[in-house]
């Protein structure tokens, strides 16, 4: 189990945007599971929407993309570099997420070549899908 401060050594990303709580397990290179807690007072839940809170389908999408980091950063030769968003695809969002859910955040790295890969990932809330797609990265 990797908290906060352990995930900092391992993506570049930092509050308010840094969307991951800890992670749960991980295998450099090809998979991590990770979570975030979405609490009420969130940053974004000023405005989407004051009177209904939900989290954005970006947010959970970017939760997912920094999921996937942690399992691509984590391998030695990518130590200190980032990962960036080359897609997205196939993503389909399926539960409303909403302070008090605790997000489960699933990558598996199905397809690499050279910098480039494609993470294939799954957001849930208590077993429900919240969300699932195909996210591209680049390695930068």
């Amino acid at each position: 189990m990797l908290n906060k401060e352990e995930i900092k050594k391992i993506i570049p990303q930092r509050e308010p945007f840094l969307m991951i709580d800890e992670v749960e397990n991980f295998v450099p290179g090809e998979s991590c599971v990770a979570y975030k807690n979405v609490k009420e007072d969130e940053w974004y839940f000023k405005g989407h929407f004051p009177e209904n809170p939900i989290m954005p389908g970006v947010l959970i999408t970017e939760s997912l993309a920094q999921a996937g980091a942690v399992a691509i950063l984590s391998m030695e030769e990518n130590k200190g570099k980032n990962a960036l968003f080359g897609g997205i695809d196939k993503m389909k969002f399926k539960k409303i997420v909403v302070p008090g859910d605790k997000l489960k955040l699933e990558v598996k790295i199905i397809k690499r070549k050279g910098p480039i890969g494609i993470g294939e990932a799954i957001a849930t809330v208590n077993g429900i899908i919240a969300a699932k797609g195909e996210l591209t990265f680049a390695i930068v």
